[in-house]
């Protein structure tokens, strides 16, 4: 059955998008040791945004939602230029951004304007607020006269709601509070009249008594000035508060997209499920199950193969992508969960392997006695402990060498957004042709689906 077009990367009835991003990449290399760079070796690359494409109409508000690691702020300075894309297509009302040289961006800027996560750190302590909101007026030559930026700066700060905003001119950003410094940044941001906004985590470091007047000002000015945002948090509470569509980023990559309203009421994959379970109940009386991810996210550097999520993935099966790092990170979760002596028993088994660039078909586990027969009963006895861990299914055969064990894997293959009503999501499990019960396998409809062997 052929898939479905991916519609909801696109902005719902924007024939002309106002942002069009098409498989965007921003990679860093990462400086190894000067023995490396000596020898020409190559230390790696974080690929902090990885073939990444979206649609923004004007007027809308984009949220895009993951833990820290997963991308989104570089996603947003990629846009704005502050960070420089390694490859692909960002297009601001029909101007190619990347590429763009430094005097082109800057003039771009005046029109994207970006609101940033510390207040405190955003503001120079050594300026006025009149100096610190004034001075995108002076870069852009935007002051007329001798008192217009004093009246612009007067304009702006009034329109954030630090009123009257003459007993704020001469302030120093260490006599205002929190949400008032927060409050300063987004008349900065204002200041040059600009149509998009990209904020990065704008209340994470506030109070929780200010958080949500921050984020009715911020729709206020929306609906006043027109604005479009690019709303960057890992809160999923918020975003659904403020955006009109959210994209979820695990490792660089969006793994799912869509409406807001349908993303919530139905997430189709399983790390948006796992990211809305995280949000707190305010009732202390009203337990839900919290089927959280296991482990911790993986290293940029070296992402896991297939899909990326499969080592924290408790739906994960045959063609996701495993490999020996997969095996290893079982084994010492069991290990930290064993007495001293059956640890110490276990590890003198097992030697270490080499854990290889790139996906590859056999792997081998050295066996630290040289008794590959020994390594491969403790292997099958593990497996015997927990057949439903989802680790063992991509696993295709197991067997005995000369002082090794030999495991077959299934091969990898790397999900791509479904379209599946409201939303896409990058899952295995809405691919028929992988899982034939992907239809409606996850929702809560059907939470006796399994996966294949």
């Amino acid at each position: 059955m052929p898939p479905k077009p991916d519609v909801t990367t696109e902005a719902p009835g924007a024939a002309t998008p106002f942002i069009s991003v098409k498989n965007l990449r921003t990679y860093f290399e990462i400086r190894g040791s000067v023995v490396d760079r000596l020898m020409g070796r190559d230390a790696g690359t974080v690929k902090a945004v990885d073939d990444v494409s979206f649609d923004l109409a004007k007027g809308e508000v984009l949220g895009l939602v993951g833990e820290s690691g997963s991308g989104k702020s570089t996603l947003g300075r990629s846009l704005l230029g502050l960070v420089r894309a390694t490859g692909g297509s960002a297009t601001f009302e029909g101007q190619e951004i990347v590429g763009l040289d430094e005097p082109a961006l800057r003039r771009l800027r005046a029109r994207m304007q970006m609101v940033f996560q510390d207040p405190h750190a955003a503001l120079n302590p050594a300026m006025t607020i009149e100096q610190s909101v004034g001075h995108p007026l002076k870069i852009h030559k935007r002051v007329k006269g001798p008192n217009d930026l004093r009246r612009q700066v007067v304009a702006a700060l009034e329109r954030v709601g630090l009123s009257p905003a003459e007993t704020y001119l001469d302030k120093y950003p260490g006599d205002l509070s929190g949400g008032q410094k927060q409050r300063a940044v987004i008349a900065r941001a204002i200041v040059l009249d600009p149509v998009l906004l990209v904020a990065d985590e704008p209340v994470s470091m506030l109070d929780m008594s200010v958080r949500s007047k921050i984020l009715k000002l911020m729709i206020d000015l929306k609906d006043s000035l027109g604005l479009t945002y690019l709303y960057i948090t890992h809160d999923l509470a918020t975003a659904k508060f403020f955006c009109d569509r959210i994209a979820i980023l695990y490792l660089g990559r969006i793994v799912e997209i869509g409406e807001a309203r349908a993303l919530y009421a139905d997430p189709r994959h399983p790390y948006t499920q796992a990211l809305l379970e995280a949000i707190p109940d305010p009732d202390p009386n009203h337990t839900l199950p919290r089927n959280l991810p296991r482990g911790e996210i993986p290293d940029a550097a070296k992402p896991p193969h297939g899909c990326a999520f499969h080592p924290r993935c408790p739906r994960a099966f045959a063609p996701c992508g495993w490999e020996i790092r997969d095996l290893m990170g079982l084994l010492e979760a069991r290990w930290a969960g064993m007495a001293e002596a059956d640890h110490r028993a276990e590890r003198a088994l097992i030697g270490t392997p080499k854990i290889p660039d790139g996906p590859e078909p056999t792997s081998r586990l050295p066996a630290a006695s040289g008794d590959g027969a020994a390594l491969l009963a403790l292997l099958e006895g593990i497996r015997a402990e927990n057949p439903d861990e989802p680790f063992w299914t991509g696993v295709k055969a197991l067997r005995a060498g000369a002082g090794q064990v030999e495991i077959d894997w299934h091969a990898p293959v790397t999900p791509r957004l479904r379209h599946d009503g409201k939303t896409a999501a990058a899952c295995h499990l809405l691919d028929p042709e992988l899982w034939p019960q992907a239809a409606g396998a996850l929702s809560e409809a059907d939470p006796s689906a399994t996966a294949p062997a």
